[in-house]
């Protein structure tokens, strides 16, 4: 795997470096001189078909961004003013915002004080009348427990959304993240396990969406089904937009993609080394490390340390930097934000999520981190005692 130049960057072991795996740039090459650099070209269906296979899902569906793929699951589930959507507290924004877009008052749920995931035990007392779908954020690739969730929304009849920005090729339970609710969505940014800069994917797990869902993707036109000859010629049919990635983009996810065994090994081997590395230092200190139970298998997308304190975190991070090293804390609550007081948040309404994010310290973690490297980092940290 070679490193991209970042000029930008100040840090001798930066937070997170974008990485080629070796085809990357042929294919970019070759998607233009096959004449298609915009959306929707061969490797864009490449992409599609690959995750289709793996994942076993009847529909998958490159986007823009993993926003954007949220955004295109909001419209297809119909989400209007008055609605209700769970969400996590403790999460990105984007999860919230796509249906908030749509008119929808989002509802916020805490997280499990493990894996940070949301709490399903919580689910059942957020659901009024007006709720329509839950969202749930495998949060680090390490799956919610989709049996309970899934299970409270069958009973009431709502939709399950499943945010799998940081989780493709995890498991919960022998079965692919992303395969559970009624669509699931993707991100190929640059911090993410495979990457395209920018990108995302709505993966379609229920079939009576996928025809809609390309009309809305083709700003709101049955494109598509004309190029598939399944019309004489194509016209405005439906509300939609443009969430089509460049095909330039889909090549150079390609050669990540098919590169994923490669990739995991690289990440689970850094993963370990962190565990293993630090595990002593920690019990020392009372500092937690990443709860994966049995039943889950993760992609290895991020390592995190739970400080015993919001001061602890900042010293160990300012003693990082020292080394010219970069680490960085995660979400901040979503229902603490200004939007999310908007919406009625207020303190205390989701403890967990207001307590780890204040102590959650994610650590270097890309794909070409060296053993050198990573070695220097766990070497700083064990310097530092609370």
């Amino acid at each position: 795997m070679a490193h991209l130049n970042a000029p930008m960057a100040t840090y001798k072991i930066p937070f997170n470096k974008p990485y080629l795996v070796g085809d990357e740039l042929a294919y970019i090459e070759d998607a233009v001189h096959l004449g298609h650099i915009s959306g929707d070209g061969i490797y864009t269906k490449r992409c599609h078909d690959l995750l289709e296979q793996i994942l076993g899902v009847p529909k998958a569906l490159l986007t823009t961004s993993c926003t954007h793929a949220l955004e295109l699951a909001a419209i297809l589930l119909g989400i209007q003013p008055g609605d209700e959507v769970i969400v996590p507290s403790y999460t990105f924004v984007s999860t919230a915002n796509a249906f908030v877009l749509r008119g929808a008052t989002p509802v916020f749920a805490d997280c499990r004080e493990d894996t940070l995931n949301v709490d399903e035990t919580l689910l059942e007392s957020l659901i009024t009348p007006r709720t329509k779908a839950i969202v749930v954020v495998h949060y680090a690739g390490v799956g919610c427990e989709m049996d309970t969730i899934i299970d409270i929304a069958k009973r009431k009849e709502i939709s399950v959304i499943e945010d799998n920005a940081h989780g493709l090729f995890g498991k919960y339970k022998d079965r692919y993240l992303g395969t559970f609710g009624s669509m699931a969505t993707q991100s190929f940014h640059e911090t993410k396990n495979f990457m395209s800069g920018e990108g995302g994917a709505l993966l379609i797990n229920d079939p009576s969406y996928v025809q809609r869902a390309e009309i809305i993707r083709e700003k709101g036109t049955d494109r598509a089904r004309f190029f598939r000859g399944e019309v004489d010629k194509y016209t405005w049919v439906d509300v939609g937009s443009s969430f089509l990635p460049s095909d330039m983009l889909a090549a150079f996810l390609y050669a990540q993609l098919n590169a994923r065994d490669a990739i995991q090994t690289a990440r689970m081997k850094i993963w370990t080394a962190y565990a293993e590395g630090l595990a002593n230092w920690a019990a020392s200190y009372g500092i937690r490390l990443p709860v994966v139970p049995l039943h889950c298998v993760q992609p290895h997308h991020m390592f995190y340390l739970i400080m015993p304190s919001q001061e602890a975190r900042a010293e160990l991070i300012a003693h990082l930097k020292k080394k010219s090293i970069l680490s960085v804390f995660h979400y901040q609550p979503l229902h603490l934000s200004e939007m999310g007081v908007h919406f009625g948040g207020r303190s205390g309404q989701c403890p967990v999520a207001e307590d780890v994010s204040e102590r959650v310290l994610r650590l270097p973690f890309y794909s070409g981190l060296t053993s050198a490297e990573q070695g220097e980092v766990i070497e700083t940290i064990r310097e530092y005692a609370p």
